[in-house]
């Protein structure tokens, strides 16, 4: 199958040219990490109760260039930030240990803290550093905190950078960890593995479906349907990501943490109803008869959490078969369900991204549409005939702008509605 058209040379280069300078190295000692943003068609937050989920990586993410610093210094700069980042892989320690959340710090004043974890999470497993990294780091502009997993994606290139300036063979698998590491221990996240799962372990055109329970993963390809079978997919489809203008960091919104809760509450109400109270409260234990018979007696708010939980696992496996189909309106019609749910049953979004989503529902060739991420900010990922895409991009930024003319203004029209591409997983170049 052909590659992913990211990064592109120029911007590769580009790169090459900052850190050569920034180090004093010739430009062909620089190499490059480059860490995608993906997204989750299917599988709306129901990773972190070990539900079975979907995502692919697109062609746009995170690129951090670097050279081993020869010593134990860590010197990054950034393309999006000001200043520089200075510490030593001696130094770091968890500040969740020393009383301090990690998560409420200022992005802007302390964007180097993914680097600080990166090098706590290899470090805590014991893998020996014994020199950091001279690098320089930037996004695809107007993407950072969007929904589509920067986060990850920068941590997972820090993890990529340390270890090959280190000479460690670190399979997928078990960066997955280490990035669940940054995120829950270092930065105080309660998030699941999706996001940095489907940045690892993602395969150019396909979809990848992870069962968060036993970490069992496969990638389903695109039906093969004739001597074109190639490129027929990238033909019948594009991504559309349409922006919000949102941007409050997801770990300083308690409505995500507290969802989660809520989840492991009703595991725990429907695990004692059914009597097996030695399993870990998550409703990935919950077995669906147990769900349907002792459902009545949850609360509320636990009976949205589990409701959403259970028939989201059911549409991502029937998306699993339209998507192996080749069906890919039908995979719309999952998706926008799930967006559905996501707002009713799991009860996250506001009202500018609720706004975005029904327009991006009405706009010409879209087979469906969710909220990309928690939902608390960011954008909406939409599938939509690739013949009518650009149609589309247009469609969304007219009508979102007429109901959301502050938000809108934060983009020029060329970032505020993206068409993508699938994209290929995360590798160092």
């Amino acid at each position: 199958m052909a590659e992913s058209s990211w990064p592109p040379q120029p911007q590769l280069d580009e790169i090459r040219r900052v850190v050569s300078e920034m180090s004093g190295r010739g430009r062909e000692e620089v190499r490059c990490a480059a860490s995608p943003y993906r997204i989750c068609p299917l599988g709306a937050h129901i990773d972190h109760q070990g539900g079975i989920v979907s995502a692919m990586t697109i062609n746009k993410g995170i690129l951090l260039g670097f050279v081993p610093s020869g010593d134990t210094q860590v010197i990054l700069r950034s393309g999006q930030f000001k200043g520089e980042v200075r510490f030593r892989i001696d130094e770091v320690s968890c500040p969740m240990n020393n009383g301090n959340d990690a998560s409420k710090r200022d992005e802007e004043s302390d964007w180097g803290s993914y680097a600080r974890g990166a090098v706590y999470a290899l470090q805590s497993r014991k893998n020996c550093l014994v020199q950091g990294i001279i690098g320089y780091i930037c996004g695809t502009e107007g993407m950072d905190s969007s929904g589509i997993s920067s986060s990850a994606a920068v941590g997972v290139a820090y993890l990529m950078a340390l270890e090959n300036a280190n000479n460690l063979i670190v399979s997928p698998e078990e960066n997955i960890e280490y990035d669940r590491l940054i995120e829950n221990e270092f930065r105080g996240l309660r998030n699941g593995i999706l996001d940095q799962s489907a940045i690892l372990l993602s395969s150019y055109g396909s979809l990848l479906c992870m069962n968060c329970k036993t970490k069992e993963h496969k990638l389903i390809h695109p039906p093969k349907l004739g001597k074109n079978h190639e490129t027929e997919w990238q033909e019948a489809y594009k991504i559309l990501l349409a922006f919000s203008g949102l941007k409050h960091a997801l770990a300083e919104n308690s409505g995500y943490n507290r969802r989660v809760g809520e989840c492991q509450e009703a595991a725990s109400v429907l695990l004692h109803a059914s009597g097996n109270v030695a399993a870990e409260p998550v409703l990935s234990n919950v077995e669906p008869e147990a769900y349907q018979t002792h459902k009545h007696i949850l609360e509320s708010n636990l009976a949205k959490r589990a409701e959403h939980y259970f028939s989201e696992n059911m549409r991502v496996i029937k998306g699993l078969e339209a998507w192996a189909s080749g069906r890919f309106k039908d995979f719309g019609t999952l998706i926008t369900e799930s967006g559905l749910s996501s707002i009713q049953n799991y009860e996250c979004g506001c009202k500018p991204l609720i706004q975005l989503r029904e327009i991006v529902l009405k706009a010409p060739g879209v087979f469906g549409a969710r909220f990309s991420g928690a939902g608390f900010r960011g954008c909406c990922v939409a599938l939509v005939d690739a013949n009518l895409a650009a149609e589309a991009a247009s469609f969304v930024r007219e009508e979102y702008n007429k109901l959301q003319p502050d938000l809108a203004r934060q983009f020029n029209k060329e970032h505020a509605v993206v068409i993508c591409e699938a994209g290929d997983c995360a590798r160092v170049i």
